[in-house]
């Protein structure tokens, strides 16, 4: 198994075993009120029981105003030197059967995911060379590869989409040209240029001598013509200042910083935002919806998602749930789904959310997400109860400062 995915299952199995004392939202926050009559709509979560605010919610929910945050609903968002969709789609899971249960059965519905989410407007695929599991390894940028040559063939002088792709800290990584080696490995793959080649992750934290080659390869992929744009990837403020410097000493733009951020982990990205925009920087938001959490699939007292992710974040739904109740209730209003909700809070942000979709289903979901904004009212309602959950998901291992 690649280090960095070892690493990073190491990390969620930290989170499933730590003590989280936390208490649940104030009780308060939330009044419980009859029980929402049974829809047969599918964009609502079943069994759903809704719940109201004590003033915090008043003229807020169905109140159609957009928060004045973010980009504007269905506008393209500056990359670099992109204009990409609101939102993009994540690969982790194309090829990751530890955590995700990958199969060579799913590629058929792969690829139609991707079709439909190309043709609804997502012009931005993001993916990475360590995405697979062992041999799987670097399957992610495989199949996109694949599934854009053969959207081309079918769609003839239809734009591609843009593909950004992560290029791992490898500890043999120590030079530019590793990184460029790399680069010219992923286009490979691929079967075209990479458009935004970025650093996986920083590796300040345990090899900070290695940063300074990470960071000359970047310039060197961009100024070669192997990308059109480059960025990073789980870096923190102190860190993003210094790699920003670095490259714009060398005539390079920083486009990008993409990190872990969600109503579960807000913290970090909250400070790591304040800098990108000082920057001039685009942030990108993985694990939109925490890891699943924030999708209303699972609940307290309920189904429980299967394998190590089970184990890892059992406590959190729990601990979770008057968050998700009140994120329930935005959903009910909007007529919206929770996972909706949550990837649409993003965009509130002014982040570009990368949810994943390894079925038609999640992407159709993740899809309904774009075209519209939350209320400032629903946005700080979801801030409050996302502050009462307690600790908030465990961040990446390799997150800086």
């Amino acid at each position: 198994v690649p280090m960095g995915k070892t690493v990073f299952l190491i990390t969620l199995l930290v989170e499933g075993l730590a003590a989280f004392n936390a208490p649940y939202a104030p009780s308060e926050l939330l009044r419980l009120r009859a029980p929402a009559a049974s829809s047969p709509s599918s964009r609502r979560t079943p069994a759903a029981i809704a719940y109201t605010s004590m003033g915090i919610f008043d003229g807020v929910f169905g109140s159609g105003q957009g928060a004045s945050m973010g980009t504007p609903p269905g506008k393209k968002v500056q990359f670099g030197s992109l204009q990409v969709s609101e939102m993009g789609i994540g690969t982790w899971a194309w090829g990751n059967k530890l955590l995700w249960g990958y199969d060579e059965s799913m590629d058929t519905e792969l690829q139609e995911v991707f079709n439909l989410c190309v043709s609804s407007g997502v012009n931005l695929f993001d993916t990475g060379d360590s995405y697979g599991t062992g041999k799987l390894e670097g399957q992610s940028e495989k199949l996109l590869g694949q599934f854009m040559q053969e959207y081309a063939a079918a769609n003839p002088g239809k734009p591609y989409p843009y593909i950004a792709t992560k290029l791992a800290t490898y500890p043999w990584r120590v030079t530019a040209d590793s990184m460029v080696r790399a680069c010219n490995a992923s286009s490979g793959r691929l079967r075209r240029q990479v458009d935004v080649g970025q650093i996986h992750w920083s590796a300040a934290n345990y090899a900070p001598w290695q940063e300074r080659a990470l960071w000359e390869g970047l310039a060197r992929m961009k100024q070669d013509g192997l990308v059109r744009d480059v960025g990073v990837s789980n870096y923190g403020p102190k860190q993003l200042r210094k790699v920003h410097a670095y490259l714009e000493s060398q005539g390079v733009k920083l486009a990008s910083n993409q990190i872990q951020y969600s109503l579960l982990s807000r913290s970090v990205g909250d400070e790591v935002k304040e800098v990108c925009d000082e920057l001039g920087v685009t942030m990108i938001a993985y694990s939109p919806l925490g890891l699943g959490v924030l999708g209303g699939r699972y609940r307290k007292g309920g189904q429980m998602p299967e394998g190590a992710r089970g184990l890892v974040l059992k406590r959190k739904i729990e601990e979770a749930e008057p968050l998700l109740r009140v994120l329930e209730e935005v959903a009910l209003a909007r007529d919206k789904t929770m996972a909706q909700v949550a990837i649409n809070w993003c965009m509130c942000k002014g982040a570009v959310p990368i949810p994943g979709a390894k079925s038609l289903s999640q992407a159709r979901d993740s899809l309904g997400s774009m075209g519209w904004r939350l209320s400032r009212g629903e946005v700080d309602a979801l801030d409050s109860a996302a502050k009462g959950v307690g600790q908030e998901l465990v961040q990446n291992i390799f997150q800086t400062s």
